[in-house]
């Protein structure tokens, strides 16, 4: 006896699932999940899920996507005990957010978020997502020669230099990777511990200009500083030729004010208790937390160019922070590409443009040309690239004077 019956295919099995409010809110994310999975995932609602994953099959999940916009704040308690349960069974959570407060999504990633994704959702983004947290087991690896090996001390009280770009392309990035390289290698015998920190969180070429990985652990530091100790601090942390030690902008872009100015407080002081120096490059854009590192900082420099750009966006500033009476005296201009010994009607536009500002242009830094840029591409600071350019020459020298007036400051200190 003969039978015609086909074989019915074995089910596929759910290895992820989304959790909302209503998912067709997040047509994009049904879309993205069929492209990444097929028909390997599931949907719940935020009640039935937390259901769902306290029950012992839920651990066959490799993660959940929890898609919320700001009506769901609400619940906000709720989406906590669902992350919590997903993490009891090793899930991973990526979170999918639109219109979310920057305290609330602070909140959710501090529970256990492993991911976050805005919506509406960036081509392939979610795809890069799921790869990370299914990559996530696996240790991050950090090469040797990056690997920073020095332990912390919390006995120092550096000097804390931030640099703001009055403009995007003024150089502050350039100029912040090497002064801090100059000052890490100012004195052979006992050199000065240096930090440098990529607060451009979302933008930032730091590692780019030093050929450093971009790491998961620093968006992790930055969204539980409270737990933060010296030893995570240093953790965090890359070196640069074992001599200059990097906090790198992570390695995804986040909101500027995901960040809370107590976090930043935090790591600034974390970074002054235990280096001589700790140089900031900033974003050209003002947040919640600007403040902060102005009250932080020693000198806070201030790099601008001889165009209308520069000349307005400082306006700008000075007039912000004089109408909230903050420390504009702490802010020292240095003017990048600043015209040659010779060019006295650039010499000129430069005395015109300060006094129209009503600022002083204590610093002019010289146009290095293209071979900054090309050796900014290489990953390495310009005294290793090209020791004999003007423009590195003059850092060097701002960098001597910076750590002169340092160590004529301490011995006074000592003196007192």
């Amino acid at each position: 006896m003969s039978t015609n019956a086909a074989l019915q295919p074995e089910p596929q099995p759910i290895v992820a699932c989304t959790i909302s409010r209503d998912v067709q809110i997040f047509d994009l994310l049904i879309e993205d999940m069929e492209a990444a999975l097929g028909e390997n995932w599931g949907d719940l609602n935020f009640t039935d899920a937390l259901a769902f994953l306290e029950q012992p099959d839920a651990a066959e999940l490799e993660f959940v996507a929890i898609a919320l916009d700001s009506e769901d704040e609400s619940d906000l308690s709720l989406i906590i005990d669902i992350i919590g349960a997903a993490k009891q069974q090793n899930i991973k959570v990526i979170l999918i957010t639109e219109d979310v407060t920057p305290a609330a999504l602070h909140q959710l990633l501090r529970e256990g978020g492993d991911e976050f994704v805005p919506y509406p959702l960036p081509e392939g983004e979610l795809s890069e997502a799921i790869k990370r947290v299914q990559a996530a087991e696996v240790p991050e690896e950090i090469a040797p020669e990056i690997r920073n090996t020095l332990k912390a001390t919390g006995d120092r009280s550096g000097v804390v230099i931030p640099v703001h770009g009055m403009a995007g392309g003024t150089g502050a990035t350039t100029f912040a990777v090497n002064l801090a390289w100059e000052l890490a290698n100012i004195d052979s015998e006992e050199p000065p511990r240096v930090c440098l920190l990529d607060f451009d969180l979302q933008f930032g070429t730091v590692s780019t200009y030093l050929d450093l990985p971009r790491r998961e652990a620093v968006l992790e530091m930055l969204t539980d500083t409270e737990s933060m100790d010296s030893e995570a601090f240093m953790q965090a942390l890359l070196s640069f030729n074992q001599k200059l030690h990097v906090l790198t902008s992570p390695s995804d872009m986040i909101p500027l004010d995901l960040v809370t100015p107590a976090d930043v407080d935090r790591i600034i002081e974390m970074a002054r208790t235990n280096f001589d120096y700790v140089v900031i490059d900033l974003p050209s854009t003002m947040v919640e937390w600007s403040e902060t590192v102005l009250e932080a900082a020693h000198v806070y420099f201030a790099t601008l160019e001889l165009d209308m750009r520069s000349a307005q966006n400082t306006l700008r500033l000075k007039r912000a922070f004089q109408s909230e009476d903050l420390a504009f005296d702490k802010l020292r201009f240095i003017l990048n590409r600043a015209p040659g010994f010779t060019d006295l009607n650039g010499k000129s536009r430069v005395k015109r443009l300060a006094e129209s500002l009503g600022i002083a242009i204590e610093v002019q830094l010289p146009d290095g040309g293209k071979p900054v840029g090309q050796n900014a591409d290489h990953g390495v600071p310009m005294a290793e690239g090209i020791p004999k350019n003007a423009l590195r020459k003059e850092i060097l020298k701002l960098a001597k004077s910076v750590h002169e007036v340092n160590q004529s400051d301490a011995v006074k200190q000592k003196r007192g």
